[in-house]
This record gives C-alpha cells, structure tokens and sequence, in this order.
C-alpha cells in the first residue's frame, strides 16, 4: 500500500489543501485554454484528429475552468484567498505533444486528488474533490485513447502525496504570484531518459539527477497501489534499473535510500518522481 505526505503544517489543512488543488486547476486551465488558442480545428485534423475529438477538447477545458471558480468559491467560503495563477512554460511543439502532455497531466492531477482525499477533514471537501476527481478520471482515459494507449490501463488509479505532485508540476512552473499561498516544496526531478515512449517491463531506463546519487540507491517505482523497490546501478548523477513486473500503465520513479517495498516512505526519497509508462 502507498502512503501519503502531509500537505502543509500548522493551520486549516483543509484550506492547503484546497489551495493545492486550485494551483493544479489553474495549471491545467491555462494549459488548455493556450492550446485552443495556439491550434485551429484544422491542426488537429491535419493531425489526424477529428472534429468531434476537437469539441471534446473544448468540453475539457471547459470543465478545468470550472473546477478553478469552485474551488475558488470554496477557499473564499473556507476565509482564505484563492491562489492566483503561475506563469508557465509547457514544452509541446506540435498538436501531438499537446494531447501526449495532456494525457500525463491528467494522471498527474487524478493522482494527486487520490493521493490527498485521505488529508481532507471536511466531509463535504471530499466530495467536492471525489467529484472533481471523477471528471479528472474521465480527460485521462480520453487523452491516454487519443494516443493510443489503453485508458484503462492499470486496474487502480496510482495515489500521488502533495509534495510527489507538485514536484511534477513544478516543472512546468516558471514563477508565482507572491501573494500565493506557499504550498509544500518538492523534491529534485530526475529526468527519464526513456520518458519519449511507453517501456515494457524488463526493459532498462536510466534516471539522472542534478547531484551525485549515493551508491546504494533504489529506485522505488508506484503503479496503482503496487510500491516495488529496485536496487540501482549508480554512475554518478545516473541511476539505471530494470523495470520490474507488476507495473501497468502511468507510474512514478523514485530515487531513495533504502528498499520501501509495499509501504512507501517519502523520507527515503532523495529525487523523484520521473513519470514512467509502462
């Protein structure tokens, strides 16, 4: 089973919560809302994409718009002020890379609503995020078909801590307001060098990181609610291992200290995570 990290000390958990869930919204929100303006109808279909699949796209962006102005309300309601957007930088070139970032972004901000529920003190709060969590739920699967992968591809949704997703989402995050709320700090990213393309179990991938990575180290890999730990062949600033049975779908890689297998202990983490497809 995975385990969660604290979203925030001190204070109404809840609210930090809530303002971590708005920060996501606004990520996906302004990601959307640029590519509509940066692709016509007919990038997508010359593409290959249809129209229906373009007035979907708007349905989505409509959606993470709406789950922006809700969760405003409800940190407003709760006595807090609502997180302004950041300025971000999201790395797609073409209508392709668009859909293929939007698929991992998705499964970033269902796990992160799984992985905070057990946070929530207010019943009401937690289906609002269920709720939210549903629709969330649905884009992945559209996005993950778009470019055909299987949208169900694990039989459970993989819980993601607070501080595992926001380090994804930091890296898409150039600057914030300073009037934000300050929300938990994430861990270093170790890049993927086989991120590009979905791997099959048994192949290697290699991690690389921006500091040496001590001998000994793990990779520690979560795929629905399967924690498998690794040990690592270390080089520098690189860590490489085979991924291991068990693993389906959109999974996270970890560099830790120590084998956390079953149970994962985000003190053992020294980098992650890196998204994996498996």
């Amino acid at each position: 089973a995975t385990s969660t990290a604290t979203a925030g000390a001190g204070g109404n958990l809840d609210l930090t919560v809530l303002q971590f869930a708005l920060t996501l919204e606004h990520l996906e929100d302004v990601f959307y809302q640029g590519a509509l303006q940066n692709f016509t109808l007919q990038d997508f279909n010359n593409a290959g994409y249809s129209q229906d699949y373009y007035h979907n796209l708007k349905y989505i962006a409509y959606d993470e718009q709406t789950h922006v102005q809700v969760l405003e309300t409800l940190i407003k309601a709760a006595g807090g002020t609502p997180n302004a957007p950041c300025t971000y930088d999201f790395p797609y070139t073409n209508v392709k890379s668009f859909i293929t970032l939007s698929g991992i972004l998705e499964n970033v901000g269902t796990s992160a609503y799984l992985g905070a529920a057990p946070l929530i003190t207010g019943a009401d709060y937690l289906t609002d995020a269920g709720a939210i969590l549903a629709v969330e739920a649905l884009h992945t699967s559209y996005q993950r078909a778009a470019i055909g992968e299987v949208p169900n591809a694990n039989p459970f949704q993989t819980p993601l801590d607070p501080t595992s997703a926001y380090t994804l989402a930091s890296m898409f995050i150039v600057s914030c307001p300073k009037g934000n709320t300050k929300l938990p700090g994430g861990w270093p990213n170790p890049g993927n060098n086989n991120a590009a393309a979905p791997v099959q179990q048994g192949a290697t991938i290699t991690l690389t990181s921006a500091a040496k990575i001590p001998a000994g180290s793990y990779v520690t890999f979560i795929s629905g609610l399967t924690v498998t730990s690794v040990k690592g062949n270390v080089n520098g600033k690189s860590i490489s291992v085979k991924i291991p049975t068990g693993l389906s779908g959109q999974s996270y890689a970890f560099v830790t200290n120590q084998d956390v297998e079953g149970t994962f202990n985000d003190k053992a983490v020294i980098a992650g995570p890196a998204v994996v497809e498996v």
